[in-house]
């Protein structure tokens, strides 16, 4: 993939921030241009980061002082960016979904391969010292062989905090897609790619009620199901449930956990870097849950770390956030909505290499 270290941005939306501080004064990763479609958002970033230029998008995609676009618009414009900036012998890492539909993803994967240039995707919390942790553990043997996992995500729904919720309630939102690929990259790391799954939804509320900004007190309505499950296959042969809602008030049950023949892993929330990783053996009893110590993982790593890690990928390695395993979670996402819509087992026609673990990497040797 040679030397990816000039970042162009495009889109400079809230997230963007979050790239900027951590590329900031970066060794060996540096922005060279940012674009949006509100030019004086471009002109005002630029202003803050010397030597980066403010450009429209299409100079951007263009420009020779750019390697790799750090592709931050809204999903719906992620295949649009991503082809335009290969058209230009670029890379691209995205944040997450690779692209709104997953046609657009076979679509931007395969131009990528024609015009050998790589394709990154957020998340990236999943290699943190979290995720990779219990990895670690995993392979290590810790809960023996692993037999099946499951994994929770729970809230009552985005309205309750969001001044603009809208989205979260209209085609390509709900539960799933909008927390899913922390938690299907997470179980990737951990377990391995997925064959089949099966799903089920539901959508027990026609509307919800806007809690806070301008807008305060406003019904909206509920276009896609807001509670989705499901089975996973995977290749090894371990099956996990899944559950993704809007409609829970809280959960007690730990984001994802591994149970094997030996023991039990939790894992913590895949949405973070870090968090506490945490075992139990057979025999040990409820008292016998102990903590393990961070072993693997980029230490201290903040949203961007996927990029830097994007960036040093050499030829004998692919990046770990890779447009592949975005893919892969696309399909698995859609195939789920699939299977829920249509009542049957769905194989998944992709698949993807584990990524490479992430050794235990403090924040000077990744900074």
């Amino acid at each position: 993939m040679g030397d990816a270290h000039r970042i162009g941005v495009v889109g400079l939306g809230v997230i963007s921030r979050a790239y900027l501080d951590t590329l900031a004064g970066h060794s060996t990763v540096r922005v060279t241009a940012v674009a949006d479609l509100d030019a004086s958002r471009s002109a005002a970033v630029a202003a803050e980061l010397p030597g980066v230029q403010a450009l429209s998008v299409e100079e951007l995609l263009s420009s020779p002082d750019v390697d790799t676009v750090l592709n931050l618009t809204v999903p719906a414009a992620h295949a649009e960016i991503a082809l335009g900036a290969i058209a230009h012998g670029k890379n691209v890492y995205g944040e997450k979904p690779l692209t709104a539909e997953l046609t657009d993803a076979h679509a931007v994967l395969e131009a990528a391969a024609k015009a050998a240039v790589g394709v990154g995707c957020a998340p990236d919390t999943v290699l943190g010292t979290g995720v990779q942790t219990a990895r670690a553990a995993v392979a290590a043997g810790a809960v023996g062989r692993p037999l099946f996992a499951s994994a929770v995500m729970v809230t009552p729904g985005h309205e309750r905090w969001h001044p603009q919720p809208d989205f979260y309630y209209t085609a390509g939102g709900g539960p799933l897609l909008d927390m899913g690929p922390y938690y299907l990259s997470a179980l990737v790391h951990l377990l391995g790619p997925v064959r089949a799954v099966i799903g089920a939804s539901s959508r027990l509320r026609s509307e919800r009620v806007i809690g806070s900004g301008p807008r305060a007190g406003e019904r909206i309505p509920v276009e896609v199901d807001s509670h989705v499950s499901g089975v996973l296959e995977h290749e090894g042969g371990v099956l996990t449930t899944l559950t993704t809602s809007f409609d829970g008030v809280a959960t007690t049950a730990a984001p994802i956990e591994v149970h094997g023949d030996r023991g039990t892993l939790t894992v913590p929330d895949p949405n973070n870097f870090h968090g506490d990783v945490r075992l139990l053996e057979l025999g040990e009893g409820d008292q016998g849950w102990r903590t393990l110590p961070p072993s693997a993982g980029y230490a201290g790593a903040t949203r961007g770390v996927g990029l830097v890690d994007f960036a040093a990928a050499e030829e004998q390695r692919t990046p770990r956030a890779s447009g592949e395993l975005a893919l892969h979670v696309l399909e698995m996402m859609t195939a789920l909505l699939r299977s829920s819509a249509e009542g049957r087992r769905i194989e998944l026609s992709t698949s993807v290499e584990r990524p490479a673990p992430v050794p235990l990497t403090p924040p000077e040797k990744w900074r």
